[in-house]
């Protein structure tokens, strides 16, 4: 869909109504607040009763800000950049401990006064026992982010009151404190806790840097752009390579809860010895790293060594020559090391015309797109995981006016995907919508656009939107209706113009039957659905593997022999195009030098599920076949998943990737049967 430039006012972007936006993004979870009043009834609370304004000595709190040092000195520069984005608005900045003992404040002076008069001040305290339904008490008691709006207060004499609460986790997953944001019921933004859940985030990702002053710690993402930002993994390290700590990012794009991280090493979890990572470090200007975790997804990274003088020169000392292992991300100061493939790789200009390799059913998927493409229809790519949704959206671009008449100009239009599953939840509003300039010093010092504002002019392509939380479909179809976007924290009104391509996985009409998915925004993205084909119901699988072939090593990179061509046309891809794809990389690797590709040197896993004999390395012991998961999930989902689980050492990544299905698809699985 294209959304042409049409610049509406502050207010309708704003809505109308604090409730209204509240009910809109999601803010307050009516279901924790009803929890939260039973709790305050059985406490023996009376909603009409004055509250207990009484507070810590002044000894008392010098003694629990003398235990809070750690978590109070990280935290205040963090609360002084978010009272620079809600200053003059009748509001404060509240910094509690586990106990729900206020320790910092920062405000407004005329907001202060009324709020000592609920004692909301240093040694007030603001657990649920003692004040009821409360912001500060209600997330420490949930351990999540919570909104109390007025009179979802259970004090009547609170009820002034809008407050936004974030608790605070450290490496071991311990709750520390809370992050608020209080003020006059009146002056309630709908960005208020988005800006509250980002300052704690940054806290945590502070206070885990500043907890092991020997330690390696590796800054990683998928994707090098987010390197230095809030979505970035942080995981630290031993000097000896052993696993010490990790923040949530990292805990979600390795696939391991901290549990599970204890027992894994800098190699396990990266595939190469920690010595490499000496080695690169101290080249004059080392760049990002380019790694693969152990579930075959393939990161950028960038290390941080704080290690005393006689581990960083034992370290040194240990440096082993083992080029090509480890290379710096594309576009860095010092080109990779690559392979005679590698540097033979080139890629197809991303056309339909290049997806059209003799499947029926996608030769009338493509026929469909071409007369949609530029006619302002948004297009919903349906289809099970790894069957190529985001080449075709890219695909789709290519071929569209815009990219041609970029291409004709100054560079190409901009192709912006978005994973909706892939980010962190909390976190996943600032990446969509962007957040103002200094908002988040130390992250990016400008702020940042934002993926809506960055696809302007070109293609949003929104991945796994089925997997998007509810809160955010809102401000998306706003969004969508009125053409422009508000960055977080900001009045700032950006119109927008693009092609809007959707994709997912999962049945996005039940789901809004059942009140998964706004109805509203699910016939919004859905002009043209395409589902599609799974790999194994293609009839175009030979030439699919000679395009990847060639896209992958040149023309010139050598083939799959018969035995090996016979393996790869019987499998039935559970993974289907991704797992393709990975195949025939890994194959021209290891048949690197060599005339041809044959059975040896496919993957152990692919020749298990093939059956093929003589696959594995003596010793080692036959697992139950990715194949038999995958057919079983549909008769016996949940059987699957736990032999999934039980094979992949309880690691949701693996599994996932080998039962072809996401890993918020596991999740909820997990979830629903109380895990």
């Amino acid at each position: 869909m294209q959304y042409q430039a049409n610049r509406p006012s502050a207010g309708a972007l704003l809505g109308a109504s604090p409730l209204v936006q509240a009910s809109t993004d999601g803010v307050p979870d009516l279901q924790a607040i009803e929890r939260s009043h039973q709790r305050s009834s059985s406490y023996g609370i009376m909603r009409g009763q004055r509250p207990d304004l009484d507070s810590l000595s002044r000894a008392d709190l010098a003694q629990t800000l003398e235990a809070n040092q750690a978590l109070s000195g990280h935290a205040r520069p963090v609360m002084e950049t978010l009272y620079d984005q809600i200053r003059n608005t009748h509001s404060m900045v509240i910094l509690s401990d586990a106990e729900g003992t206020i320790l910092h404040t920062l405000g407004d002076s005329d907001f202060l006064a009324k709020a000592d008069r609920v004692a909301l001040g240093p040694g007030g305290r603001w657990s649920e026992q003692l004040r009821g339904t409360n912001a500060i008490g209600t997330a420490l008691f949930e351990q999540k982010p919570t909104t109390v709006h007025a009179q979802q207060h259970y004090l009547d004499a609170n009820r002034f009151l809008t407050c936004s609460a974030a608790p605070i986790f450290d490496h071991r997953g311990q709750v520390l404190g809370v992050l608020d944001v209080s003020g006059e019921c009146g002056s309630f933004h709908k960005h208020t806790m988005a800006l509250v859940r980002m300052s704690a985030q940054m806290i945590e990702n502070h206070l885990l840097a500043g907890s092991f002053p020997d330690c390696i710690t590796l800054h990683f993402h998928s994707r090098a752009e987010f390197v230095g930002t809030l979505v970035e993994g942080i995981v630290s390290f031993t000097p000896g390579g052993r696993f010490l700590a990790a923040n949530r990012s990292a805990q979600f794009q390795l696939g391991l809860t901290l549990a599970a991280l204890q027992s894994h090493t800098f190699a396990s979890l990266f595939g190469v010895p920690l010595s490499l990572l000496f080695e690169h470090h101290r080249k004059a200007a080392p760049g990002l790293l380019e790694l693969c975790l152990h579930n075959g997804i393939r990161i950028h990274g960038r290390a941080e060594l704080r290690l005393r003088d006689q581990h960083f020169q034992a370290a040194r000392e240990a440096v082993i020559d083992a080029p090509g292992l480890l290379s710096p991300a594309p576009n860095t100061t010092t080109p990779p090391p690559s392979p005679p493939q590698q540097r033979a790789r080139h890629q197809r200009r991303p056309d339909l015309q290049a997806l059209d390799t003799g499947d029926v059913r996608m030769s009338a998927i493509i026929a469909k797109l071409r007369r949609v493409i530029d006619r302002d229809i948004p297009i919903l790519i349906t289809g099970e995981t790894g069957t190529g949704k985001e080449w075709l959206a890219q695909a789709i671009h290519g071929d569209s006016a815009r990219f041609g008449a970029r291409q004709n100009r100054a560079g190409a239009a901009p192709f912006v995907a978005v994973n909706c599953s892939a980010i962190p939840e909390n976190l996943i509003e600032a990446e969509l919508f962007g957040y103002e300039d200094g908002a988040f010093t130390g992250a990016r010092r400008k702020g940042a656009l934002g993926k809506i504002a960055q696809a302007h002019g070109g293609t949003l392509f929104l991945d796994e939107i089925g997997d998007m939380p509810l809160a955010l479909q809102g401000r998306l179809l706003r969004v969508l209706q009125e053409r422009a976007v508000t960055p977080l924290g900001s009045q700032r009104v950006i119109p927008v113009d693009f092609a809007l391509v959707c994709a997912t996985n999962q049945p996005l009409r039940e789901m809004a039957a059942r009140h998964a998915f706004r109805e509203d925004l699910y016939y919004r993205i859905n002009g043209l659905q395409v589902k599609l084909p799974a790999l194994r119901d293609r009839s175009d699988l030979p030439q699919l593997i000679e395009r990847i072939l060639e896209d992958e090593g040149g023309p010139h990179a050598p083939r799959f022999d018969a035995q090996a061509q016979a393996l790869l046309l019987a499998s039935h891809w559970p993974g289907n195009l991704r797992q393709l794809a990975n195949l025939v990389r890994t194959s021209l690797a290891m048949a690197e030098g060599e005339e041809a590709i044959g059975p040896h040197h496919l993957p152990d896993d692919f020749l298990e599920e093939a059956g093929a004999p003589g696959a594995l390395h003596d010793g080692m012991h036959t697992m139950h076949a990715v194949r038999s998961d995958c057919l079983s999930i549909q008769d016996n989902e949940w059987a699957a998943i736990e032999r999934a689980l039980r094979t992949h050492a309880g690691n949701v990544s693996a599994a996932a990737k080998a039962l072809g299905v996401s890993r918020n698809t596991i999740y909820r699985r997990l979830k629903s049967r109380g895990h």
